[in-house]
């Protein structure tokens, strides 16, 4: 029996999206593309397909995502953003070679290079976070408030007040453990 992989946790941003697919980095973290197929099959749900990745390119892709994390997350905490981080997310957006497209239906979609190149895909997700740490978009970067995951998070709500990374993963465990601690500090029913 093949090993189960652990479910993709997709956002409306692509860049935090893809940070997300490291998890629990404060706890016992969970590796979301362990193996370079699992790179596809994410790039694939976020509609930058892929035809193959090495894992030369995987190691790329996963240096990416950590640049984006630790930039991501000193722009949320308003300090300077590393200096390595920065550099890694404009090589990665230099060297992609995706046109954005304008579909019939009036959304905007990626095309790739000829070969359809993970090193395309990855100039996407390097050009998104780079619109969204330069604060070209509405909203604003934040940290998930769960201490085991700590994930860098964009948040569009209305009040800029949202604290989880994800309301179905996070947020529910906190709420669940808030719930239950309350339980058993409350007295038992009066004998």
């Amino acid at each position: 029996m093949a090993a189960a992989f652990p479910d993709f946790r997709l956002g409306t941003v692509l860049a935090t999206s893809f940070t997300g697919t490291l998890s629990e980095r404060r706890g016992d973290p969970v590796e979301r593309i362990p193996v370079p197929h699992r790179l596809v099959d994410w790039l694939a749900v976020n509609g930058l397909a892929v035809d193959s990745c090495t894992t030369a390119q995987l190691d790329l892709a996963r240096e990416l995502r950590e640049a984006i994390h630790a930039a991501a997350t000193a722009a949320a905490i308003q300090e300077a953003l590393p200096a390595s981080a920065v550099q890694v997310i404009n090589d990665r957006s230099a060297r992609g070679r995706a046109a954005a497209i304008l579909t019939p239906e009036g959304r905007r979609r990626w095309r790739l290079g000829s070969a359809s190149r993970v090193e395309d895909a990855l100039g996407v997700i390097a050009a998104d976070a780079i619109s969204v740490i330069a604060g070209e978009r509405d909203g604003r970067l934040a940290l998930c408030a769960s201490p085991t995951c700590r994930a860098a998070f964009f948040d569009t709500s209305q009040s800029r007040s949202r604290r989880w990374c994800d309301m179905n993963t996070c947020g529910n465990r906190q709420k669940k453990a808030r719930f239950n601690a309350g339980r058993r500090g409350s007295p038992g029913p009066a004998e």
